[in-house]
């Protein structure tokens, strides 16, 4: 079994947990190593493993109680694993490698300061949960929820997602509907004898371009809202007027709105066109809930370097549970998955140190 020490440099700490495999739904081995790592390492935590999910949490009867969570699990390596670490001219010292962004780099944080701080403010939940990235199905996370849903209860839930060194607060709602068309099959060299399905989408796709998304400010936070077409089908043969044709659409929504309210756009801006409407998929939002008292203390600790989070993350989950959740962590979300994934080391420093002055006294 591979040795971590969590008492390593973080940096050193990524590096290893790189370097052990994990594409969802086989983080059986970095689940192992982690688990051996928080019994043996540290001092007064409660330690349980749920499937591939390892969980371990203090009880010193503080006044509050912080939850970090990290997924264990990565997209298919892409010829990236191992780490390796190397200077560059613009980015300075950047470790390379599957997972160094989304998120061994800020699992290893959380692992680190488990081991290592001494004189905790909050008492301390972590989570490290598998197949983050693959359908919402097989989340441990949500598990962790249906199963172990004591283990989740928390003044605040920090995420170690990527975020740059911004708390990135809260999430956008994502909603997913299908719109459909139909019309009358007719050979095309004849097509007024025909009525085509895909030329009904014309007045929608206008729609959708000359759509003007709303941009609301929440706790400080902007999030821009977008309505996009996303997949269209439609058509039988070269020589065929199509009867049935089909669009997604995509409707990003800030969390003020609940998935209901956003259904109900939708079906606002479509109105009248005469379409089939399904909804084919959904999640809420997350509101950044940054007024709590927690929170507030991370913000101040972060030097107040807060914008919303773009996109649909599991901090979502917690929202829907009552308790304020962030996403923190070092890398740029906009490496995730890539074959040249990388984190500059520097920010798993600068997290590490933000963090540990909030956990401690």
């Amino acid at each position: 079994m591979p040795n971590l020490d969590l008492h390593a440099d973080p940096i050193d700490l990524t590096a290893a947990l790189v370097d052990i495999p994990s594409v969802s739904r086989d983080e059986a081995l970095i689940a192992d190593a982690v688990e051996l790592a928080l019994r043996e390492q540290t001092i007064g935590f409660e330690v349980i493993r749920s499937g591939n999910a390892v969980l371990a949490r203090t009880g010193l009867g503080l006044p509050s109680r912080v939850l970090l969570a990290g997924h264990l699990d990565t997209v298919p390596i892409a010829d990236n694993v191992p780490s390796r670490r190397e200077r560059d001219s613009a980015e300075g010292d950047v470790l390379h490698g599957c997972g160094t962004v989304d998120m061994k780099s800020g699992d290893a944080v959380f692992l680190h300061l488990a081991a290592t701080v001494q004189d905790l403010a909050h008492d301390l939940t972590l989570v490290f949960y598998d197949c983050e990235e693959i359908a919402a199905t097989y989340n441990g996370l949500g598990r962790i929820e249906r199963e172990l849903p004591e283990w989740l209860r928390a003044d605040v839930a920090v995420l170690g997602e990527p975020t740059g060194g911004f708390i990135e607060a809260g999430c956008q709602g994502t909603l997913r509907v299908r719109l459909t068309a139909t019309g009358t099959r007719a050979h095309s060299a004849r097509s007024w004898l025909g009525d085509n399905a895909i030329h009904k989408f014309g007045p929608l796709l206008q729609r959708l371009s000359e759509y003007q998304p709303r941009s609301v400010d929440i706790d400080g936070c902007g999030y821009r809202e977008g309505l996009s077409a996303v997949r269209i089908e439609g058509g039988i043969a070269g020589n065929v007027v199509p009867d049935a044709a089909e669009i997604d659409v995509n409707f990003r929504f800030a969390p003020d709105r609940t998935v209901e309210q956003a259904v109900e756009h939708v079906r606002e801006v479509v109105d009248g066109l005469g379409l089939g409407f399904e909804v084919t998929d959904s999640s809420p939002g997350a509101l950044p809930g940054l007024t709590a008292p927690p929170a507030a203390d991370l913000i101040a600790a972060a030097g107040g370097r807060v914008r919303a989070k773009y996109g649909w993350t599991d901090v979502s989950r917690f929202a829907a549970l009552g308790i304020p959740a962030v996403n923190y962590g070092p890398g740029d979300p906009n490496l995730a998955h890539k074959r040249d994934e990388r984190v500059p080391t520097a920010q798993i420093t600068d997290v590490t140190a933000v963090l540990r002055g909030y956990l401690s006294n």
